[in-house]
């Protein structure tokens, strides 16, 4: 049943920004059919939607990066055109991506003011630059020392407030955030909100990315809602709720909640570590994932959870400890010979890791097991990689015209689905998953973890790396706390969020403690 749709915002005075009747095509492909956008001067307003909705181009069409084939384009009530990113940076649109734009080599001064440096006479006026980024970096209490480091020398999170600072000091109208929080932790987070809210009260208008609904609610004044290529309507956020704002998007009632699957904790032990270290990264982890059992490794950001997914995959090298896979010594040396062993993984950087991004969806699947389509060994089976495709592509959901379409014109979350359609080709007994719902909208995320739990049933153990704790809790049979580098502390299903968070952050209660040192948390 659809979702009924609150009552519409209202608009008084001249917005700051304003599209009418954008579309947007590629190829056989609508991005858009027809959207409207109204941003008013200081305002937080999110832009939401299922992954295919169209959001990603309404925004690469704002911030210059693509151009609309049809629709009007107004700022501060006069018409405009954007033709590039630098004539919308011109115009006072300015973009903070995920990953960093910065120039690692340079100084954190050298990158603000790269491509317009103040100059006095033929030099440039190094002692006017530092004065300005200097009170720049102090909005974000960071401090003046930071003026002549290199970029490459900072955190994630430091970085992306290098990038804000750099939008700011071009004098930036409007500000695009895209999935600003997705990579900081809680604290570096409220840290983005205390900027985002003095820009705002400083009249600058802020469009935020985010599949993480439940911060739309602490910080955004407004909310767009995309769905099929069309903007459904703009809400005030009092008016939402998380779930009703998850109804909107997927177009009726959002089925998401807790695996009901039964665990199975009597199954083979198909992956063991033991005692496992890689250097600084981490150390003397240990623990087993047995066939038809979801084990999620939970960490805060540097945690060491990303490098011990790694490294059952050969991408991470293994200077202490042991593995074994299916009863058998195993450290292997390259993601190939992983694969060959029987373990299989979905990368957290998908673009750099798992994409061949000109390649089309029908050779990102295959391209893994290649050995399955060839015929006497040397030709390829095409009309069997086509049937794999088009199963994988119908089981998976994944949205496109065609198998033959490039997965780079996908959307992220259709794109990351037919990285994963990869790993089932040849079903692995051993599935590992670094942050697999990384990026990717609220109905895309409840099919991946449906499908982490029939791939459970089949007998497959599935090891989870992951940052997002709603996740955790949705799809483990048991939850393993990674904190400083190592098996800090384990959960079996039912845990309360506050019980892990408090066990990742080294805030254990009393009777927590008396618990882990029993060796019977649950």
């Amino acid at each position: 049943m659809a979702a009924a749709l609150p009552p519409q915002r209202t608009v008084e005075g001249t917005p700051r920004l304003s599209l009418t009747g954008v579309s947007k095509r590629y190829g056989g492909v609508r991005a858009i059919r027809s959207a409207d956008f109204t941003l008013m001067p200081g305002e937080v307003h999110a832009v939401v939607g299922e992954n295919g909705a169209g959001k990603s181009t309404m925004i690469k069409i704002i911030a210059g990066a693509e151009y609309a084939d049809t629709g009007t384009f107004e700022m501060d009530g006069e018409p405009v055109q954007v033709r590039s990113a630098a004539e919308a940076l011109n115009m006072g649109i300015a973009t903070v991506y995920q990953e960093a734009q910065l120039f690692g080599q340079l100084t954190v001064g050298e990158n603000i003011f790269l491509g317009r440096e103040k100059t006095q006479g033929a030099r440039i006026d190094w002692a006017a630059q530092k004065k300005e980024v200097v009170d720049l970096l102090a909005a974000f209490g960071l401090p003046e020392s930071f003026v002549t480091r290199k970029v490459e020398e900072l955190s994630a999170a430091e970085q992306q407030q290098v990038s804000i600072a750099k939008a700011l000091a071009e004098e930036a109208k409007i500000l695009i955030l895209d999935e600003p929080s997705a990579i900081l932790t809680d604290a570096e987070i409220d840290n983005l909100f205390t900027a985002v809210r003095r820009l705002a009260a400083e009249g600058v208008s802020i469009i935020y990315i985010t599949h993480r609904l439940d911060e739309l609610f602490e910080i955004c004044d407004v909310v767009t809602v995309m769905r099929d290529g069309e903007t459904l309507g703009t809400f005030d956020i009092e008016h939402l709720s998380v779930g009703a704002l998850a109804d909107l998007m997927v177009g009726g009632e959002f089925a998401g909640s807790a695996s009901t699957r039964d665990a199975d904790s009597t199954g083979e032990v198909k992956l063991a570590l033991h005692h496992l270290g890689s250097g600084r990264r981490f150390h003397d982890v240990s623990f087993e994932v047995r066939g038809g059992e979801v084990v999620v490794l939970y960490g805060l950001v540097g945690s060491g959870v990303a490098e011990i997914a790694g490294a059952t995959y050969g991408m991470q090298s293994v200077t202490s400890g042991s593995m074994e896979l299916l009863g058998r010594r195993f450290r292997p040396r390259s993601a190939s010979e992983a694969q060959r062993a029987g373990l299989a993984m979905l990368p957290a950087n998908r673009k750099k890791e798992g994409m061949f991004s000109f390649q089309p969806i029908n050779f990102n699947i295959s391209v893994g097991s290649l050995h399955l389509f060839r015929s006497l060994g040397v030709m390829m089976n095409r009309a069997k990689e086509r049937t794999t495709a088009d199963n994988l592509i119908k089981a998976l959901s994944i949205k496109t015209p065609s198998q033959e379409q490039k997965i780079s014109a996908l959307s992220g979350g259709n794109a990351q689905k037919v990285v994963l359609a990869r790993q089932l080709v040849n079903r692995p007994e051993v599935l590992v998953l670094a942050e697999p719902s990384q990026g990717v909208d609220i109905g895309a995320k409840d099919e991946i973890h449906k499908l982490i739990d029939e791939v459970c049933d089949e007998g497959t153990a599935v090891l989870v790396a992951t940052s997002d704790l709603m996740e955790a809790l949705r799809i483990a049979d048991r939850l393993i706390v990674i904190r400083n580098g190592t098996t800090f502390t384990e959960f079996s299903r039912g845990v309360s969020q506050a019980r892990v968070l408090a066990a990742a952050s080294g805030e254990l209660s009393a009777e927590d403690q008396a618990e882990l040192a029993e060796g019977t948390h649950s």
